[in-house]
């Protein structure tokens, strides 16, 4: 059974910043990829940023692009989102996801496994 537990989710002012992590467990993820999608209120899940497991590339949305980083601990199985300058549009619950296989140059993904979601709420 894979298990995918998010955490770092939080209340922060625009501007500011969050570290969200996800740890992986189950089995050993060697192969596909890893990432981060969001959903807003009344909106649908979107990509926000993916990582290679084995070649470490990384995928952003341009939305995101320059803001946040997305990196890899291969030892804990463990991705993280780095989130700087946040705005009040980052708010949403972020799921982290796991053996991702990207589409259309890395604009889409899709992915087998899902997370529970972590609630990101930036205020103005």
């Amino acid at each position: 059974q894979v298990q995918l537990v998010e955490s770092g989710g939080g209340l922060v002012q625009a501007g500011g910043s969050l570290r969200l992590s996800c740890a992986a467990s189950g089995r050993t993820f060697s192969t596909y990829a890893m990432g981060w999608f969001r959903q807003a209120p009344g909106k649908e899940r979107e990509f926000v940023a993916v990582i290679s497991w084995s070649s470490g590339n990384t995928y952003y949305a341009d939305s995101v692009k320059g803001r946040f980083t997305i990196s890899r601990d291969n030892a804990k199985n463990t991705v993280y989102l780095q989130m700087n300058s946040l705005k009040p549009e980052d708010t949403a619950v972020y799921y982290c996801a796991a053996d991702c296989v990207g589409f259309e140059g890395g604009s889409r993904w899709l992915c087998d496994y899902w997370g529970q979601g972590t609630q990101v709420t930036v205020s103005s």
